[in-house]
């Protein structure tokens, strides 16, 4: 905890949104279940073990010192998220939240909806992984599975892809992206499937093959996707979607389950693949 408040001493808070403090990287000791992002003009601090009141007041009180120094006397927005066990309970703090509330990501405006829980529109920790799609786009066929609100699909017509297949079983996800790509000025472009990837593979197929295939799944989501499990189901059929000389974005947001969790499941089950970088 003591590492995390010393972080906070140096935070800065911009135009666009950010993640001010990623415990979950593993590199704050005694602060790993903690995570700060900014979501312009709300300060969302989620906690994935239960904080007591003391250590709440604590970190509060340090994010409004901070504040202070930066914002002066222009109130502070601070909502607070705890998840565990699959549930999600979350509370402002202090100020309020915008009922209308549209961020931006390196140009790119998104929707987000911080009080309904933790699919609230928009993962900061995946930050690098759009930036990495905006900036291999140019010219290709997309494939985006697990859309969500298609975040991953607004940067790839923002680097120039020639067009985006989205497929997600939640249509009501769907629909915030389909705003999302609106609120950029991509009227066209992106298709969007509401559909079970599982069940849709003829589908995906008949639609493909694809220059890049973006991977991010839940890590572990009933109905929908079990990474120690599911992961080997989707590996074993994404060579045969991909074009010659393609590319795949494997993402895996599990912090218990390491990159040779995901090395391995790739050479069990894609053994064609070969690992280019690392984000």
């Amino acid at each position: 905890m003591q590492l995390f408040i010393e972080a906070i001493k140096d935070i800065t808070f911009g135009e666009e949104v950010g993640r001010l403090f990623h415990g979950r990287g593993g590199c704050y000791q005694g602060a790993e279940h903690l995570c700060l992002d900014w979501f312009a003009p709300v300060i969302l601090l989620t906690s994935f073990k239960p904080l007591t009141d003391d250590e709440l007041s604590v970190i509060t009180e340090a994010l409004e010192h901070r504040w202070c120094e930066l914002k002066g006397d222009t109130p502070i927005n601070l909502v607070f998220q705890y998840r565990a066990g699959g549930e999600t309970h979350t509370d402002i703090l202090k100020g309020e939240v915008p009922d209308k509330h549209v961020v931006t990501e390196n140009g790119a405006q998104f929707q987000v909806h911080l009080l309904k829980g933790q699919n609230h529109g928009l993962f900061l920790d995946m930050s690098n992984g759009r930036q990495w799609v905006r900036d291999n786009s140019a010219g290709k066929k997309i494939l985006n599975l697990f859309a969500y609100t298609c975040g991953f699909s607004v940067a790839a017509l923002q680097g120039k892809a020639a067009e985006v297949v989205n497929i997600d079983m939640s249509k009501g996800s769907l629909s915030i992206g389909k705003q999302n790509h609106l609120l950029n000025g991509f009227g066209s472009g992106a298709r969007f499937l509401g559909h079970d990837i599982f069940k849709s593979w003829g589908k995906l197929t008949k639609l493909g093959p694809y220059d890049l295939i973006i991977a991010d799944p839940p890590s572990n989501q009933k109905g929908s996707f079990v990474a120690t499990k599911d992961y080997a189901r989707l590996l074993k059929r994404l060579p045969s979607l991909l074009a010659a000389d393609g590319d795949i974005l494997l993402c895996l947001n599990a912090p218990e389950l390491t990159i040779d969790f995901l090395k391995g499941q790739v050479a069990e089950y894609s053994p064609s693949l070969t690992l280019e970088e690392q984000l």
